[in-house]
């Protein structure tokens, strides 16, 4: 007598395989003018604010190092970044060794400048 063949357990069709994600494109986004300065104006801050005794220790490097990991945590536009936020403090390392009147007034200058850049920044670009 014949007998059927068993059944089989249905086998998924095979799809195909999707392909990961394309790395992360490393174009510039449409402020990063403003957030270099804003970063460069963060590394004038770190130097002046240091000899001007303010004891805030890293926290204008530790703000910059926030902006620049949620900004740009990696490539051509980190390196960017840094650089600015470098440039800033040597700027001023070159010519400062203690705080003068001048020195004073240029934190309070980068501070209005700053803050201005980062309420622009966020009403413009922010959802």
């Amino acid at each position: 007598m014949f007998q059927p063949p068993p059944p089989r357990p249905i086998q998924p069709q095979a799809q195909p395989q999707a392909q990961p994600p394309p790395p992360p494109q490393n174009t510039p986004a449409p402020y990063d003018r403003d957030l270099q300065r804003l970063a460069e104006i963060l590394g004038s801050l770190h130097f002046l604010r240091g000899i001007c005794g303010s004891n805030e220790g890293q926290k204008w490097r530790n703000e910059a190092q926030t902006l620049i990991d949620t900004e740009a945590p990696a490539g051509e536009r980190h390196d960017q970044m840094i650089a600015s936020f470098n440039r800033g403090y040597r700027a001023f390392q070159q010519s400062y060794r203690t705080c003068t009147p001048a020195a004073d007034f240029a934190i309070r200058r980068y501070l209005a400048e700053g803050a201005k850049i980062a309420r622009e920044i966020t009403a413009r670009y922010a959802n």
